[in-house]
């Protein structure tokens, strides 16, 4: 089919490839039904995109949506390019400095990652702004160029440019800038922190603009090859605020990718919980379990957003998905610590070797192999039998029972105490999201997804006092899904500093820098379509260090203001549990978020069946759950499964993306759509 050929009745509107630890997933969705592929994958990454397009029937034309761990993965394993940071004279040294806080508190000895350009790499400039961005003295270009003979000397391929004050005045950063460009071998991208982050705050800005210089020649060269490899396809890529861009700014703000892959699953689960429940902000909890780690997010009928993160303990203050994520995942390493008892992860068996039961070398038990032992899963039914397993489990046995030897427990109960340490972490992560910022999970549905979610999801509901679980038709693809149902989005702020009485009293303080954002973003996005730009302030009240985001109606009225003021304060007292509705309230920045609508791909949908329950079925085998020895348990298709079946537990519902677990006092039903509804 040609670019300017009207689609086929079942072409699909886009491809989700969503790249992760052990596989990347692709999800297509057409008319009759979501295509979903695995293949494990590569370093290079862009050669598993390669190799899966390839097994795609899909139309030349058809996009590409994407979601990457290049910019995480750089952060993680410091593979970033070999950066400097250029600043103003006296100010070298924040990046080492840093903040006082103490993420262990009672830690005695406590370790904070190095910076990621060293001492030698970081170099001062005489220039100096005020407060409110007035020159107290010039920027001395000489020094600048100077500075670009050393840079050419130390052979840097990327240069973060942060200036004090630059975010009320970018004049220094700009000309500064274009120096360099001028001076530094072709190719050497140079990042201002008034065009990435023009906001207060000395450390989290040069840092967040140190973590872009240092992944972006990575993920630029990621974005080309991939480019390449997806031929004439447009590209979007997933942000970590949950919404996609254009290549270009992907590339050039590429600090924005490091939660492009959960962030897509937040997406999609959402969108998944809005048809199902036909509601358009259905509150659940998302859980995100994968082969390393567990992802876990609270939706109060909206992706979950926060301005401050951290990747690798360095701050980055742009917008993304506020997620919560502890080390449990399917290849989490279970051991015996130094007081005798046991633990599972944050150290990872990873794709390769793998779990034990996967018979490429691993020797330490996980998660998964705990799960073989118990049961739960079968080789043959992992992956629709692509990916086996070692079909002798025998050495997954072993594992487990050697380490049940350490504990004096036999290896299915050796099994069941690794779950249950995995579980335990994982519920407090989800506590933490919820019970902890005043929330009720009681009140919530949990989404499970990733290839190990479903597996766990009934039994954090127990503890949890959750009642239901909505497994979606495609969980171990659901990020992918999620690539599909996100818009095209793009965020840019401006500091204010100033109290809302006087803001209220002179709007042209808030217009004219909202009218500059309504620019920026529209700029950005023009080419995707129109774009709606909707504000929001940051609030504190006064003598803080911390702020609420909260929206802004437009158009920016001492009333509008005012009615941000007030819900401030409502929201700071459902989070923090206190509110002073007399006390001083400063506007701290304006934010702008623009949205090019994107139509999400129809989703499957079917009348009652006819078909008898007894097609699914499989077979039974002795399966072991908390509580005793092996239940006698049967086992289903999920593909076999439709609308209006229903069944009790024990169950095992295995399908080609992971395997749902239903354990005795559960009972699951399907609905038109083919979600499953696991409920107590």
């Amino acid at each position: 089919m040609s670019a300017s050929a009207p689609p086929a009745p079942d072409a699909p509107s886009a491809i989700g490839i969503d790249v992760g630890g052990t596989f990347t997933d692709f999800v297509v969705a057409m008319e009759a039904g979501l295509e979903v592929h695995k293949v494990p994958t590569t370093t290079p990454q862009h050669e598993a995109v390669g190799t899966g397009m390839d097994r795609l029937d899909v139309p030349a034309a058809a996009p590409v949506v994407h979601g990457t761990t290049a910019a995480t993965n750089a952060l993680l394993e410091r593979r970033g390019a070999r950066t400097a940071l250029v600043t103003t004279e006296g100010f070298a040294d924040v990046l080492a400095i840093g903040r006082q806080d103490r993420p262990a508190l009672y830690d005695l000895q406590p370790t904070r990652p190095s910076p990621l350009v060293p001492a030698a790499r970081r170099h001062e400039v005489p220039e100096r702004l005020g407060a409110e961005g007035n020159v107290l003295t010039p920027l001395d270009e000489a020094a600048v160029r100077r500075v670009a003979g050393v840079l050419t000397e130390q052979d840097v391929e990327s240069v973060a440019l942060s200036f004090l004050f630059s975010y009320r005045n970018a004049k220094h950063e700009r000309r500064a800038a274009e120096i360099l460009r001028g001076a530094l071998p072709e190719g050497v991208p140079v990042t201002r922190s008034s065009a990435l982050l023009p906001e207060h705050r000395e450390y989290e800005r040069t840092a967040t603009t140190v973590a872009n210089a240092y992944v972006r020649p990575v993920v630029e060269r990621y974005l080309t090859r991939l480019d390449a490899e997806v031929g004439s396809r447009p590209v979007r890529v997933m942000q970590s605020s949950g919404g996609t861009i254009g290549l270009e700014t992907a590339g050039a703000q590429a600090a924005r990718l490091a939660l492009s892959g959960p962030a897509g699953g937040v997406v999609g689960a959402l969108g998944v919980a809005r048809r199902a429940l036909d509601a358009d902000a259905p509150p659940i909890m998302t859980l995100d379990m994968g082969g390393t780690s567990a992802d876990v997010a609270l939706c109060d009928g909206e992706v979950p957003r926060t301005s401050e993160h951290t990747v690798a303990g360095r701050p980055l203050r742009l917008p993304a998905t506020d997620l919560h994520t502890v080390g449990a995942g399917g290849g989490s390493i279970a051991h015996v610590d130094a007081g005798g008892s046991l633990r599972v992860g944050p150290e990872s068996a990873g794709a390769e070797p793998g779990p034990v039961c996967y018979g490429r070398g691993g020797t330490a038990p996980t998660v998964t192999d705990a799960h073989l032992v118990l049961g739960r899963l079968v080789p043959k039914h992992i992956l629709g039998g692509e990916v086996a397993l070692d079909m002798a489990p025998d050495a997954a046995r072993e594992a487990v029972a050697a380490l049940g030897t350490r504990i004096g427990r036999s290896p299915e109960e050796t099994a069941l105490g690794v779950l249950r340490v995995a579980n335990a972490t994982m519920e407090r992560a989800l506590r933490r999201v919820s019970v902890e910022r005043g929330h009720d999970p009681r009140t919530y549905t949990l989404v499970p997804f990733g290839g190990a979610g479903p597996l766990h999801a009934a039994a954090l509901a127990e503890a949890l006092g959750m009642s239901r679980v909505l497994v979606p038709p495609t969980p171990g693809a659901l990020s992918a899904l999620g690539l599909l149902m996100a818009d095209v989005t793009y965020d840019a702020a401006r500091t204010i500093l100033g109290r809302a009485d006087a803001l209220r009293a002179d709007l042209s303080r808030l217009r004219r820098p909202a009218e500059a954002l309504r620019e920026e973003v529209r700029g950005v996005l023009d080419a995707h379509g129109p774009a709606e730009v909707a504000f929001e302030l940051d609030l504190r009240y006064a003598g803080q260090s911390y702020e609420e985001t909260v929206p802004l109606a437009t158009p920016i009225t001492a009333a509008s203001v005012a009615d941000t003021a007030a819900a401030f304060h409502e929201r700071h007292r459902r989070r923090y549990g206190h509110a002073d509705p007399g006390a001083p309230v400063e506007v701290v920045a304006l934010r702008g978020h623009g949205t090019v609508a994107v139509s999400a791909p129809a989703l499957p949908h079917e009348p009652k069946t006819d078909a008898p329950l007894d097609d699914a079925v499989l077979g039974t085998r002795p399966v072991w759950f908390d509580g005793g020895g092996p239940t006698e348990t049967t086992t289903y298709a999920r593909d076999a499964l439709h609308h209006g079946h229903t069944l009790k537990g024990p169950a095992v519902l295995h399908q080609y993306d992971t395997t749902v677990v239903v354990p005795p006092g559960w009972q699951v039903r399907v609905d038109a759509r083919r979600n499953l509804w696991v409920e107590r």
